[in-house]
């Protein structure tokens, strides 16, 4: 059967064996067009304000999807709405989606745990209550934030014009995780990178690097991933930092956040 929702599975360097799960169409549609994407650059006409609502409900198709691709990968860690195409809360029938995945989990049968029930967001549409109501039910949220101030967040992500700002952001992932059910988890994504390019400033830089640990500080997530460009990017000027820097990274992060309970490592 063609597939229209489901593509992998894929070894992820953070969830293990994961299924991709598209909600969305089958070209990029955002909230922003980040200098780093390796889906490329999001076009001018789909790019959207977080306001924008899809509509696509699930069909028979999707469940049918989940079972005949399940049924040959038993030791699956991840089933995961990703950002592949997109921005998936964007789409209002997220739940709708998210309630079959969990009852065809509930029928399959396992190797050994289940797989976690994983949410990529670019965290710009979490001001909506509505949204965070649907996102908490997620056994695992990764949210991205690459920056903390408005200069990074306009040059990084060149959001959409009617974007929250970043602190607005900082402050709806910090009710995100206060409202998240007892065992489920939040995740900050931090992509961190360089650029060869003279006139354009990277968010690797002491300013950005040190507010994002006060913004961390602040949403007390349950696990925070510091990591870099790994595929090509939108724009042909950025490129990877390396581990050396990824681990100064996490040091200075684990330096301000002073919470064993937050987890912080690099990829």
């Amino acid at each position: 059967m063609p597939r229209r929702y489901i593509y992998g599975p894929f070894p992820s360097r953070r969830l293990g064996l994961s299924l991709g799960i598209n909600i969305l169409f089958n070209y990029k549609i955002c909230t922003y067009n980040c200098v780093y994407c390796e889906i490329g650059l999001t076009k001018k006409e789909n790019l959207v304000s977080p306001k924008c609502r899809i509509k696509n409900s699930p069909t028979l198709n999707f469940r049918k999807e989940l079972v005949s691709i399940l049924k040959y990968i038993p030791h699956l860690n991840s089933l995961s709405f990703t950002g592949y195409y997109g921005e998936p809360t964007l789409n209002e029938n997220l739940l709708n989606f998210y309630t079959i995945t969990l009852d065809v989990r509930k029928e399959m049968k396992w190797t050994s745990e289940p797989p976690l029930i994983t949410l990529f967001t670019n965290s710009s549409t979490l001001y909506s209550d509505e949204i965070r109501e649907r996102v908490k039910h997620f056994d695992l949220v990764l949210a991205k934030l690459d920056v903390a101030n408005d200069d990074d967040f306009k040059r990084t992500n060149r959001p959409h014009k009617t974007a929250p700002n970043i602190e607005t952001i900082i402050e709806d992932l910090a009710k995100l995780k206060k409202e998240m059910p007892t065992g489920h988890k939040l995740a900050i994504q931090c992509l961190i990178f360089n650029s060869n390019k003279k006139e354009f400033i990277s968010n690797n830089t002491p300013k950005n690097i040190n507010d994002l640990a006060y913004a961390l500080k602040k949403i007390k997530p349950d696990i925070v991933q510091v990591y870099s460009i790994a595929r090509m990017p939108a724009n042909y000027f950025v490129f990877s930092i390396d581990d050396k820097r990824k681990q100064e990274i996490v040091n200075t992060f684990r330096d301000v956040i002073k919470d064993n309970d937050v987890y912080v490592r690099y990829y």
